[in-house]
């Protein structure tokens, strides 16, 4: 149960801060929102309270949990698939919809290892830069350092 103030994660969107919990009649029934505001691009999203569970909204990680992360992003015994790009795509993007700060750091760190091998499709490229920016926000929210620090201490795993 998140309340007004409380900082939470949207799979796909990232983090966002729940603005208020409003009531609303929908086709003759009432139903309690989490309107949340997701901070990197001030979209709204109304998330019914019933539903927390299946869209995935979650707490942040703690900052007990960013080594786990960090030990997944320097993990390179990984067996990328060398399958085309667009079924590559549909399963990260699927892991990305999970909502999982673990499976985005997977999508990150695979795609940057692809990058070494071979260019990136306009897609993959632009997946790329989604896990990072979803990654950074937690990162620096979890570490309670600023975004720079992380984007630097993510680079320096794969300099």
């Amino acid at each position: 149960m998140f309340k007004v103030g409380d900082l939470a994660v949207y799979p796909a969107h990232g983090v966002g801060v729940i603005e208020k919990i409003e009531t609303q009649e929908i086709s003759g029934c009432r139903q309690d929102f989490y309107v949340m505001r997701i901070l990197d691009n001030d979209m709204i999203i109304m998330i019914p309270t019933n539903n927390v569970g299946n869209v995935g909204l979650r707490e942040l990680i703690g900052q007990t949990e960013v080594p786990k992360l960090y030990s997944i992003l320097k993990k390179r015994d990984v067996q990328i698939d060398n399958q085309t790009w667009n079924r590559r795509y549909r399963e990260y993007m699927e892991k990305i919809k999970t909502g999982s700060v673990f499976e985005v750091a997977e999508v990150y760190r695979d795609l940057l290892m692809l990058k070494l091998e071979k260019d990136l499709s306009f897609g993959e490229r632009k997946m790329l830069d989604t896990a990072r920016s979803l990654l950074v926000k937690e990162i620096s929210l979890a570490k309670n350092v600023n975004e720079e620090q992380v984007e630097k201490d993510l680079d320096s795993l794969f300099s």
